[in-house]
């Protein structure tokens, strides 16, 4: 474990950056508006989990290769790219088709809980930013006289812990805000807008320099 000063002021700025707009918000607010928390808390779960490979990564010194190889980096941010740009298409197509996105007994079953949870795993880990993130970010507050591994992954798993209560809290908002103010009609040029926002978040990720 760092000592408190470096802990304090990691847990500020991980927060910080947790709660900032980005595609895991839009993916988690995505599957909030159309199968309630349920999906939704799957997608935080695969971030989640996404997050703590690669601090895990980052402190075996793996992921240096996608900050430090130009190549490497490039594979990431184009997968990553066209992957937000599939899913905010998906997400285009099924609310101009006026599917409902009301939770009905299907969207609320096993299969779409893995569903989301892929998601929010292929998004975070197809993501060289986080990778650069943990590289360039974390070892800053990590002192050399104590173990490097345990500390790093301390905190990777308070960075995660953040993402786990963070990510459920604004999907049950989503979902709590939709089912009281919104038609299923508005619902749906939500769920539009934030197809749009993944793709635009895709086509910058690809476009991103190191």
């Amino acid at each position: 474990m760092p000592p408190a000063p470096q802990l304090a002021a990691f847990l500020v700025v991980a927060g910080l950056l947790t709660i900032t707009p980005g595609a895991d918000m839009a993916l988690v607010m995505r599957h909030a508006l159309r199968g309630g928390t349920r999906p939704a808390f799957f997608a935080s779960l695969g971030i989640c989990l996404g997050t703590l490979i690669w601090g895990a990564l980052s402190a075996l010194g793996v992921s240096v290769i996608f900050a430090r190889s130009a190549f490497a980096f490039a594979v990431l941010k184009y997968v990553g790219g066209a992957y937000l740009v599939y899913l905010g298409a998906r997400a285009l197509r099924e609310a101009m088709w006026g599917q409902s996105t009301a939770p009905t007994t299907e969207t609320r079953k096993a299969p779409a809980g893995a569903s989301a949870f892929a998601q929010g795993l292929a998004t975070n880990l197809t993501n060289p930013k986080v990778a650069v993130f943990y590289v360039t970010f974390l070892p800053q507050f990590v002192v050399p006289d104590r173990p490097v591994l345990t500390q790093s992954v301390f905190l990777a798993f308070a960075h995660v812990l953040m993402g786990l209560i963070w990510l459920p809290l604004y999907a049950r908002f989503i979902d709590r805000m939709a089912a009281v103010l919104l038609t299923d009609r508005v619902k749906r040029r939500i769920e539009a807008v934030t197809g749009a926002v993944l793709m635009a978040l895709g086509i910058r990720l690809a476009l991103a320099r190191r």
